[in-house]
């Protein structure tokens, strides 16, 4: 069993290697901050973990994260019960976010794909339909990034192939992404 610590000190030096990354951070950073500065939202879609970070994240933008703003227009495509159960029923799950983009998207909006691995087909098709809406998409990966690293318009990709790590970092990247829009507002 491994301790603590070594969990611990696994996360520190995945950590320690998102450094590097800093610069796709802020430049989603800034592209999420234009999206809502010309009247666009933002929408997030995930699978399992990284279907709780976009509500996660999309509640920090829409209600506060550290101080009282106006509201922030996000919206997490994986939390609506009955789209998501009839659209997985009636006709599958690879489209049951690129049918909401299809729906409520538009060339304004920005899409935020989370998927450790980058390879999820739910969210290949939702970036597919985003960049057919003509809108920007952050991909958020892990692993070397997947097919969705090479078909958004920033691509963030943690250095780790271990889902906790990142997942860590990705919510560690929500909020920092949070903290600069909620600066600019």
């Amino acid at each position: 069993m491994k301790t603590f610590i070594s969990e611990l000190e696994e996360h520190k030096a995945m950590m320690e290697r998102l450094a590097d990354c800093s610069g796709a951070i802020e430049a989603a950073g800034a592209l999420l901050i234009e999206t809502l500065r010309q009247g666009g939202k933002i929408l997030l879609c995930g699978n399992g973990g990284s279907a709780a970070d976009c509500q996660h994240i999309a509640a920090e933008l829409v209600v506060r994260y550290e101080k009282n703003r106006k509201a922030l227009a996000a919206i997490a495509l994986t939390t609506d019960s009955s789209i998501l159960t009839a659209h997985s029923n009636d006709i599958g799950f690879d489209t049951v976010y690129s049918r909401q983009i299809e729906a409520i998207a538009n060339e304004k909006d920005c899409l935020i794909a989370i998927s450790t691995s980058g390879t999820s087909k739910n969210i290949l098709n939702a970036v597919d339909a985003a960049r057919l809406k003509g809108m920007a998409v952050i991909g958020l990966t892990g692993c070397e990034g997947g097919e969705l690293s090479g078909q958004v318009t920033h691509s963030v990709i943690v250095p780790s192939d271990v889902t906790a790590r990142i997942q860590e970092a990705h919510i560690l990247i929500g909020h920092w992404w949070c903290g600069a829009i909620e600066g600019a507002y």
